[in-house]
């Protein structure tokens, strides 16, 4: 497995523009709480440390992975929010309920970006076990939810960048 000797929340190689000039949402799910709340750390304090300001994180909780397509519909309605991060945590479990909630998370989220025009950050884990969850949230793999800051930083700098040209 490519992942199982790397810390996949290095970004030494890379280069992360200013958070500053942009509003981030965050949604949560309240699912698996113990590892959504350290995917929400970890997302919040790299906001925080790429110079974003508390006042531009807007941060909501949803029951499930599931609700974080229509928890970041809402958020992008209602507000002047430049991008959207969604943190969630699937965990394989005895039947095929798995299979769905992921493949409609990803397709959902997907929609949404294209929908508002505007980058909506999949930040959900989806593993066999617990402790592949905890590995890769703040575990010996890193924090998934440093990896889905960075990501919204970059995208929506990106966008920014090719607005004149747009």
């Amino acid at each position: 497995m490519a992942t199982q000797l790397k810390n996949l929340s290095d970004f030494s190689h890379t280069t992360v523009p200013n958070a500053a000039p942009y509003r981030y949402g965050i949604v949560v799910a309240e699912w698996n709480a113990k590892i959504t709340g350290a995917l929400y750390e970890g997302a919040y304090q790299s906001l925080i440390k790429h110079g974003a300001q508390e006042s531009q994180i807007y941060t909501y909780s949803v029951p499930g992975s599931f609700e974080l397509i229509s928890g970041a519909d809402i958020l992008l309605k209602s507000n002047n929010i430049d991008t959207v991060i969604c943190l969630g945590c699937v965990i394989q479990g005895e039947t095929r309920h798995f299979d769905f909630i992921c493949q409609a998370v990803a397709t959902g989220l997907s929609n949404v970006a294209l929908k508002h025009e505007k980058p909506v950050i999949f930040g959900v884990l989806t593993t066999d076990n617990e402790q592949q969850a905890f590995d890769r949230a703040g575990g010996k793999h890193g924090n998934k939810g440093d990896e889905a800051a960075i990501t919204a930083i970059k995208m929506v700098d990106l966008a920014n960048q090719l607005k004149p040209i747009i």
